[in-house]
């Protein structure tokens, strides 16, 4: 383990989470714990000054190792924080191993963090939603650009680089929205897995204890580490007898999809400690310059191979993590969960359920995955949700991960039922937990669970009351791709859902019904914008529902992925079939009718003709009108480029 001198102070953040004119709130990770001090400086207003001791209640403190410990900063304001004004602010650190340094800025310990012309990093508290930034699904190793990066770009057009501090109101997002998939826990690159092995031993991250698990596994996560199966053979750490297949369909098969993706999982994170060191290695640069990828011993040719050609395509995404950790601290994030950020496939149906919770080893998994989603992300969504209680609970546990203690409280995240929040925006900001919640099928347990149960949907529906608005957050699209529907339900009726993720939100009677009753009911908003991903390419509907009277404005708009994409070819048939099998004077659309619903289409500028689908990583942008409606829609790629959605009226169709 080395010195403490020769760590950085902040390993990853600082991350500004939900921002209020009267509370802040900040996510940090730093190699030992920290006395903070705060100092807020509105443009033109009188400034703040927060001296927090890493023993107040507004600093939660969570000590996950020798050194890395995690300040989570819930700040109440003494006075109200000015809106539509730039405010600037200095977060200084002492450190408990080295109080005689003093207080330490990001001057110190990330001097990068700031835009050109600026030398402090700030925020803006919009009043009105004019735009946001929101997208899914960011797999460090795919062939691609980080749309991350794409973001950080934008707003540094929109910063003044003369010295001022001064910003495109019209033009600054109000939150960067982030709709799952925000890790792959279960698509781990090698060399991602030897730098985790190497950050975990670096910062000495508490030893989790595996024994009782499974006969495969090793006793103690340290030997799991050094394994000759733990790179690309992970699968081999389960059972061969074939009561146990189910599982290993789940864990290691369930990903196989050869119709809609070609994913691997056997790199799958398996331990408290690798999926705490990934949210370091994928969110900041500060980890990767204390890790080491040198190609493990024991590797095929073709895992050697792969090893190699992986390596390359990190150094492309390490080279982006100083762009996002600025991008992070100067918007409000917002983040949900869906399913890669736990496993492939979560929570699919009563069968996945019963096999996954049903087995130790899974279960762990499973839970290690949530554990550290509480920490890295949940928390900072609604800190309140979990104060008292849970973060207690989370702060006693990791001091000894893998116990009787530990999974007991495993257990108390298997059962919250909190995950989901709403922002005080204008339009306000409601964030749907998809995972969680479902409504499961009492027909047959391979068929796909609904995306909210009843209850649920009530919620919702009460959450809406008196609302003009709405910005609503569904990780996966309430309104999908038809073609592409009618063959996960296809795959599903012939028991099979896992090969095409069959997830969706019309798969369910149930759910369907209920989500359409919540757009149809009287006292529902006027507008809709319907936020998504989960898909791996990005697309936007416009969609008018019929009745007695006429509906709410919907659009639905789907950013996916940050950096991921669909496979193109197939994309590309899929796309051109849906469009010519659901044509507007198509017999098979008006035979196929089935919610009463009036889809309007709109097309990405610059693709080819007769496409609607954008297969292209990236950050989605929204802008928005002065009711609340979107006004104009694009995709911002990593090349610079901007691609407008246009609403295409001639192509409407009832569905």
């Amino acid at each position: 383990m080395p010195e403490t001198s020769s760590l950085p102070s902040v390993l990853a953040g600082p991350i500004l989470r939900r921002l209020e004119t009267t509370r802040l709130t900040f996510w940090l990770a730093v190699r030992a714990p920290a006395d903070v001090k705060l100092e807020l400086l509105p443009q033109g207003g009188d400034p703040q000054t927060y001296e927090l001791s890493k023993k107040q209640a507004e600093v939660n403190l969570i000590s996950a190792g020798t050194h890395l410990h995690y300040l989570l900063i819930d700040l109440p304001l003494h006075q109200p924080l000015p809106q539509d004004v730039w405010v600037s602010y200095r977060l200084s650190l002492r450190m408990a191993d080295d109080e005689a340094a003093g207080w330490q800025d990001h001057t110190a310990w990330a001097p990068d963090l700031c835009y050109e012309g600026q030398s402090l990093p700030g925020f803006l508290l919009s009043s009105k939603v004019s735009s946001l930034l929101h997208g899914s699904c960011r797999k460090p190793h795919h062939e691609s650009g980080d749309g991350l990066v794409a973001a950080d770009q934008f707003l540094a057009k929109h910063i003044a680089t003369n010295g001022g501090t001064k910003v495109d109101q019209e033009k600054w997002p109000a939150a960067l929205v982030m709709s799952g998939d925000q890790i792959y826990s279960d698509d781990v690159a090698g060399p991602m897995l030897r730098a985790i092995h190497s950050l975990i031993e670096k910062l000495g991250i508490t030893e989790e204890q595996l024994s009782g698990l499974e006969s495969k596994i090793p006793d103690a996560a340290s030997d799991l580490y050094s394994h000759g199966d733990t790179y690309y053979r992970r699968e081999k750490f389960l059972p061969n007898l074939e009561k146990n297949r189910k599982l290993w369909v789940v864990l290691f098969g369930g990903v196989e999809k050869p119709i809609f993706t070609a994913d691997h999982a056997h790199n799958h994170l398996i331990t408290l400690a690798e999926f705490l060191a990934m949210y370091l290695l994928v969110w900041s640069p500060a980890a990767w310059d204390l890790v080491e990828t040198d190609k493990p011993e024991g590797l095929t040719p073709e895992e050697t191979e792969l090893y190699e050609t992986e390596q390359e395509i990190l150094k492309d995404f390490v080279s982006g993590l100083s762009q996002v950790r600025r991008l992070f601290a100067h918007l409000p994030v917002a983040m949900i969960f869906d399913d890669h950020d736990v496993t492939d496939d979560w929570n699919l149906n009563r069968d996945w359920e019963e096999t996954a919770y049903g087995h130790p080893f899974s279960r762990r998994i499973i839970g290690n995955a949530l554990c550290a989603y509480m920490l890295n992300q949940g928390w900072g969504n609604k800190p309140e949700a979990f104060a008292g209680g849970l973060l207690d609970e989370m702060t006693e546990v990791f001091k000894t991960p893998g116990t009787n203690a530990y999974d007991e409280f495993l257990d108390h995240l298997f059962g919250f039922e909190n995950w989901d929040y709403h922002w005080e925006l204008d339009p306000p900001l409601l964030v749907l937990d998809t995972r969680t919640r479902r409504w499961r099928s009492e027909r047959a347990g391979y068929l796909p669970s609904g995306l909210l149960d009843w209850e649920a949907v009530t919620d919702l529906q009460r959450s809406l009351r008196g609302k003009d608005a709405v910005l609503l957050v569904s990780a996966a699209p309430i309104f999908g791709v038809k073609l592409i529907e009618t063959l996960q339900k296809l795959l599903t009726f012939m028991g099979k859902p896992l090969m095409v993720d069959a997830e969706y939100w019309m798969a369910h009677p149930g759910t369907a019904d209920g989500i359409l009753n919540v757009f149809r009911h009287r006292k529902t908003p006027d507008r809709f914008t319907i936020l998504s991903g989960d898909v791996h390419y990005s697309f936007v509907y416009d969609v008018e529902l019929r009745g007695h009277s006429r509906g709410p404005d919907i659009w639905q708009i789907c950013s996916s992925g940050i950096k991921n994409e669909f496979p193109a070819k197939l994309l590309d048939k899929l796309d051109h079939l849906n469009r010519w099998l659901y044509a507007p004077r198509s017999p098979l659309n008006w035979l196929t009718r089935r919610r009463g619903m009036k889809v309007i289409p709109r097309k990405p500028v610059g693709t080819q003709h007769g496409r609607r689908l954008l297969n292209a990583s990236g950050i989605g942008l929204v802008e928005f009108d002065e009711h609340g409606g979107p006004d104009q829609i694009s995709q911002l790629l990593p090349d610079g480029r901007q691609v407008v959605f246009v609403r295409r009226e001639e192509e409407a169709r009832w569905d």
